[in-house]
């Protein structure tokens, strides 16, 4: 692949002598534009000639976004090499989630720089958006009306001086069409090779009146589209069982159930199943059950107490008997207990391409009346998408869940075959075929298990998304060359998740309280772990939910079968449809601009701009009902009523100015500054300053200062304290473990599973930026120009939560995070993650833009290249603190992974009747994760392949006013490159980088534009 990018960007270089730097202003844009091609642009209130700014600014136009089968938002923000590589598209989010990603069921989020989504603004037409109504912070750019769009302007620097919050990482704006007549229907499939996760979309614009000619002009554009599903399964790639290369699966709830033992408790409560109390400490004395904690392999003294799988006995049918089955590996976990357990590929059920339907409209309507022109407009849009990953896994367990296969009419035949299989090569627990209750009691007792129940179906989350934007604005001259523009808006965001498949009613009381005197479960005289009515009750089974289904015998862990009375059982205790929780957000803002000439120097017109603007914006989340102490218990739904917010609100008042200044007629020196009162915050001022010296017409040197800053989402601030377990056994105590592993061999690197405890933070402030830029652009001809920019941002008081990971290897400096079982070197017990304003981060990055033109064979050649490499990356923890090692090409779990280089290239001819073009997209590589052991594995490769992709599209103008498009995008049918992403914590991850890599393959893309 490296010899195929050099040829590619080689081929470019040869083709034509030089680039340009951005893409063109759009011909409708030029349209818009005074006879000096100044037009109000991103990034400044003053007019001026985009393709002369003093800031990076990239234009992207409809031709763009054609040549590259660019057909929604997301596909516009992942195009960008500026972009960063956080889980902000829909594969990265697809799968477990936890944490702040609660509200990313069906979101896009833009990341330009790396600094994260909530660090990038997000307009339309200049003004802002509505966040999305489940995260509270990130816009969901799925909601643009992309169908209604003329250009899109990426403003690759800070911006708080001009629109204050949020402008960190730069300024992504769509511009819709102004002037449109006529009729315009689009119609666009992307079909893989393999036949799945299609993709369609549909559209239709309209306008009428001539702004010049008539005085008005209305328009209105509305487009649907769709997104198949595609699964881990559909793709070779998706492979959690590559041992030898360093993965494997950390999970031993399978298919097949694995058999657990289960520990005693102090208070003898357990399992009570035919007069047996399973796990107690009277059932201990009698002998414990089935499976015994203390059972040991054959010839040895090690324990038997990481699961036992009949599929992975001496000669059984081997674990990968089952679809997604392997063996579980003892020694890269660090189990060796495990033995002879069973894992589960998980990622194959994760979806790779959430499906989602989308509707977005768009209305405007602009008079002019003279030189004045007045305009109102209306955008919304409603979104459906489905979450769906792994199914769940049920785990015995005498209080939370005291499930077990017993031996009865319908479980014997089963029960016999499992009891024989352990008892050949466990002989401790009693004889294969001995049907007599012998002096331990072993046989008769229930198994307990862990199993992932794989016809109880995927976890599903379905979402709707629907949103609101009413704008009314005016324009126009005041007299002595000034101008005035003053606007409204109105928006909204809405939210709400359901569930789907995969979730049941458990049956038993899960939650404790103390509500009422001698009561556990907020239930007056219920016990934790005892049997719930609230639940509904299948026929035929003894107790309620799914707990009754297992204990009843009805649900059966051992087969990959279940009967028809089993399904119709699951089926009469599904949660599905049950509210999971929901939010809103709105933002109302006002605004008044003027901007005109002062008074004239030598070099030119003194110009001004100044402005006030006005924002409210309110947000509330709700809980769900079915997780209150109330109702019944649903298990291992994601409830979040802990954080669940009545309406908060915050309002924002804001003055800014800004002052252009032509010092010569090769220098130009523009200022800005804004001042911003927020509710709760108090005031912040940022000032900007940048410069261009531009010797010659060909030659401009530019530059740019500022000063941003972010304030808190409202999640940030307000959410609840939730306490979650740690189920994953990955993690050691880097205090107390020298060797670096888990290996409970090792005095000191025994396998930690603390709680974490996360939640908001009232005493929250702002993040604050400081920045700079520099670069040159080159222009020998009009067609060629190339432009390097160097960019650099610190950011202070960096809004966030540390991971585990981060925390435990830095307990030093947040010694009140850790919580011990009692005093140094004692265990873990829980890590407090909670928001704080924690520490600095440090980026810098250089960005090249390239273009380049001529005559070829009766058409123009054009050729260019987008590309951005990372200078630095680091974080520091707390002011105080060394900053970390550089995060350049490092694998994280979590966050924005910093790729060393990417960039887009493409070579395209056109005439009148024709246009072939062909790209390339290119992503670095980076370290790759590590997994307990891995690097020890033969194939282990330690660096992850550099991921290219080739496209190439054909237009044909059949006719004036009908035009086809044809394509192939990944040419080469190039799989994303392997790379451990599991995390055994979360259960989320597989062997490929969503954040990176495009998982559908080859694909064949068929447009259609017809004009009338």
């Amino acid at each position: 692949m490296k010899f195929k990018t050099a040829l590619f960007v080689t081929a470019c270089s040869l083709t034509v002598p030089a680039f340009a730097q951005d893409a063109p202003v759009s011909a409708p844009a030029q349209e818009e534009a005074s006879s000096d091609r100044e037009i109000l642009v991103t990034g400044s209130r003053i007019k001026q000639d985009p393709t002369r700014s003093a800031l990076p600014l990239q234009i992207i136009s409809n031709e763009d976004l054609t040549r590259e089968g660019i057909n929604s938002p997301e596909q516009l923000i992942s195009f960008l090499s500026t972009n960063g590589n956080g889980a902000d598209n829909l594969a990265a989010n697809g799968d477990v989630t936890s944490g702040a990603q609660r509200g990313t069921n069906g979101l896009s989020a833009a990341n330009l720089r790396g600094q994260g989504s909530a660090s990038t603004l997000v307009l339309l037409n200049g003004r802002r958006v509505a966040a999305h109504g489940l995260t509270g912070s990130a816009v969901d750019v799925n909601q643009i009306p992309f169908a209604a769009i003329e250009r899109v302007e990426i403003l690759k620097d800070g911006a708080s001086a001009i629109y204050g919050t949020d402008a960190i990482g730069g300024v992504i704006n769509f511009i819709t069409k102004t002037n449109f007549q006529g009729v315009t229907l689009n119609g666009f499939t992307d079909i893989t090779e393999e036949g799945d996760a299609p993709v369609y979309r549909v559209s239709g614009t309209v306008g009428y009146g001539d702004l010049k000619e008539q005085g008005f002009n209305v328009m209105a554009a509305v487009s649907k589209s769709w997104n198949g599903v595609l699964y881990g399964r559909d793709r070779d790639f998706v492979n959690g069982n590559q041992p030898n290369r360093g993965l494997s699966i950390d999970t031993r709830g399978t298919p097949i159930a694995t058999a657990f033992p289960i520990n005693p408790t102090a208070a003898g409560v357990g399992i009570t199943q035919g007069g047996t109390l399973l796990g107690s400490a009277a059932s201990t004395a009698a002998g414990g059950g089935f499976y015994l904690p203390g059972l040991t392999f054959p010839g040895g003294t090690q324990r038997a107490d990481g699961g036992i799988n009949i599929l992975d006995l001496p000669g059984g049918a081997g674990c990968d008997s089952f679809d997604g089955g392997m063996a579980y590996d003892e020694v890269l976990w660090a189990v060796p207990g495990a033995r002879y357990a069973c894992a589960y590929d998980t990622g194959r059920a994760a979806v790779l391409q959430q499906p989602i339907d989308t509707l977005t409209y768009y209305g405007r309507a602009t008079v002019a009346l003279g030189a004045h022109r007045i305009s109102a407009e209306v955008t919304g849009s409603q979104a459906n998408s489905a979450k769906r990953f792994s199914e769940n896994q049920y785990t015995s367990n005498n209080t939370s869940l005291p499930i077990a296969f017993p031996l009865n009419s319908l479980t014997a035949a089963t029960y016999n075959d499992v009891y024989d299989r352990i008892a050949a090569v466990f002989p401790a627990i009693g004889a294969p075929g001995d049907r007599t209750v012998d002096a331990v009691g072993n046989y008769g007792r229930p198994i307990t298990f862990r199993y992932r129940c794989i016809d109880c179906g995927r976890r599903d989350y379905t979402t709707e998304t629907t949103t609101f934007r009413a704008a009314v604005g005016a324009e126009g001259p005041i007299g002595a060359g000034f101008d005035y523009r003053v606007g409204a808006s109105y928006a909204r965001s809405e939210s709400a998740s359901v569930l789907g498949g995969g979730y049941h009613y458990t049956g038993v009381f899960t939650t404790t309280s103390a509500t009422a005197a001698g009561s556990t479960s907020g239930v007056p005289g219920a016990v934790v772990g005892g049997a719930d009515s609230r639940a509904p009750t299948a026929p035929g089974a003894s107790a309620p939910g799914i707990v009754g289904l297992f204990n009843s015998g009805i649900l059966n862990p051992f087969s990959l079968t279940q009967t028809p009375a089993a399904m119709a059982a699951l089926e009469a205790v599904s949660a599905r449809g049950v509210a999971l929780y929901s939010g809103k957000y709105e933002v109302k803002q006002a605004d008044l601009s003027i901007s005109g000439p002062l008074f004239a120097i030598w070099g030119g017109d003194v110009q001004m701009a100044a402005g006030v603007d006005y924002r409210r914006e309110e947000y509330g989340f709700n809980g769900s009902s079915a997780a209150s102490l109330g109702s019944a218990a649903i298990f291992n739904a994601a409830f979040d009523n802990a954080n669940a917010l009545t309406p908060k609100t915050r309002d924002v008042k804001a003055a800014y100015a800004e002052i252009l200044i032509p010092l010569h007629e090769m220098v130009e020196v523009r200022g800005a500054v804004r001042v911003d009162d927020y509710t709760g915050f108090g005031t912040t001022t940022n000032p900007k300053i940048s410069a261009k010296f531009q010797p010659f017409d060909w030659l401009m040197f530019r530059g740019s200062f500022n000063t941003g800053f972010r304030v808190p989402s409202f999640n940030q601030i307000f959410n609840g304290v939730t306490i979650s377990p740690n189920p994953g056994n990955s993690r050691f105590d880097p205090t107390t473990c020298t060797a670096g592993r888990v290996d409970s061999t090792i005095p000191g690197c025994a396998a930690i599973t603390p709680e974490t405890v996360t939640g908001g933070n009232l005493n929250l402030g702002p993040e604050t930026s400081e920045q700079y830029s520099g670069g040159v652009v080159f222009r020998p001809m009009a067609r060629f120009s190339a432009s390097v920019d160097f960019w650099s941002i610190a950011v202070d008081n960096t809004i966030g939560s540390l991971t585990i990971d981060q925390l435990l290897f830095n307990q030093s400096l947040f010694p009140d995070r850790v919580i011990r079982a009692g005093g140094a070197g004692t265990p873990i017990t829980t890590l407090d993650l909670r928001a704080d304003n924690i520490g600095s981060r440090r980026t810098q990055g250089l960005e090249v833009s390239l273009r380049g033109g001529t005559d070829l064979f009766g058409g123009v050649l054009t050729a260019g290249l987008d590309g951005t490499r990372l200078l630095k990356k680091r974080e520091r923890f707390l002011p105080t603190s060394p900053y970390g090692p550089s995060l350049i090409g490092r694998f994280t779990y979590a966050g924005d992974l910093g790729l060393k280089w990417k960039h887009n290239a493409y070579i395209t001819w056109t005439n009148e009747d024709l246009t072939f073009s062909l790209s390339q997209i290119y992503r670095d590589g980076y370290t790759n994760n590590a997994l307990p052991a891995s690097a020890t594995r033969p194939e282990y490769n330690a660096t992850v392949d550099s991921y290219t992709l080739y496209n190439f599209a054909a237009t044909v103008r059949v006719q004036k006013g009908f035009t086809m498009t044809m394509g192939v995008r990944n040419i080469f049918d190039t799989d994303p490159p392997f790379a451990i992403t599991y995390d055994s914590n979360t259960g989320a991850g597989s062997s490929w980088e969503p954040r990176v890599a495009d998982p559908r393959g080859r694909s064949f893309t068929f447009s259609t534009q017809v004009n009338f």
